[in-house]
């Protein structure tokens, strides 16, 4: 099947992968360059009511086709998972950290995207999510910064803030680090999680929530979540599920928009 796009496209096209395909192909327009998704809906798509959505974002140099083994569609099936493709950037995938980078095309893409979806499907206007895997996670953490109104909770996993994104909006986050992480720093990861619990007014609430598991301020609308394991800069196993629970538990709160 053909991957071009009419220069006359204006909206997200679908590329379905065969009749018994569990994902589909969405491709975007954004700026005149086509921008693809991996998207798991088949449940979503069928089930009553609205939905809710998660927007994934791979690690710098990885793919999409890689990073839908994440199996966060698994992890909830009743979800619309948007696996995205980050475009190259000195020579590896990956997406933009601070704003105004690469033309926004990112953020961008993010935009576009959501009006495909809020168009197919029922979307749960109070159940969009995003999370991202290093160089996805400071995409995670720069969509909080810059598109605080849209997403319900953020997972960040070995990621980090770059100084100029600084969120101002509460909103429910999930870190993951390694503590022997050496290529995203734990120091980094740690004053990403510090930022993150001095933004939702959390600091003097903590306790613990499991095996290197602390959540601060549990009993407010905006907690911060921070799994500690000691491994690198790896994506553990049970990640996902520890996600999409998390995300599970926080829906917008009205008033937040």
């Amino acid at each position: 099947m053909s991957r071009r796009i009419s220069t006359l496209a204006v909206a997200c096209a679908l590329l379905l992968w065969g009749r018994a395909a569990l994902a589909e192909e969405v491709v975007c327009p954004v700026d005149g360059v086509a921008r693809t998704a991996i998207v798991y809906a088949r449940a979503a798509a069928s089930a009553e009511g609205r939905v809710p959505v998660i927007f994934a974002f791979h690690g710098r140099g990885d793919v999409a086709q890689n990073f839908q083994f994440t199996l966060l569609h698994r992890a909830w099936p009743e979800a619309v998972v948007v696996y995205f493709q980050g475009l190259e950037d000195r020579g590896l995938a990956g997406w933009q950290v601070e704003r105004g980078q690469n033309s926004d095309r990112d953020l961008k893409l993010v935009d576009a995207a959501l009006a495909w979806a809020r168009g197919k499907y029922a979307v749960d206007a109070d159940r969009i999510y995003a999370t991202g895997f290093s160089n996805g996670a400071m995409f995670t953490y720069l969509l909080w910064a810059e598109r605080p109104t849209v997403f319900a909770a953020y997972a960040a996993v070995a990621g980090r803030l770059r100084p100029s994104v600084q969120p101002k909006q509460p909103r429910p986050l999930f870190h993951v680090a390694g503590a022997a992480d050496e290529q995203v720093a734990f120091a980094d990861q740690k004053a990403a999680i510090v930022t993150a619990v001095g933004v939702n007014g959390v600091r003097d609430s903590s306790a613990k929530c499991g095996d290197g598991c602390t959540i601060y301020g549990q009993e407010t609308p905006n907690p911060v979540m921070a799994w500690i394991h000691p491994g690198g800069h790896v994506y553990p196993r049970d990640t996902s599920d520890r996600i999409v629970a998390f995300f599970k538990q926080h829906p917008r709160v009205v008033g937040t928009r």
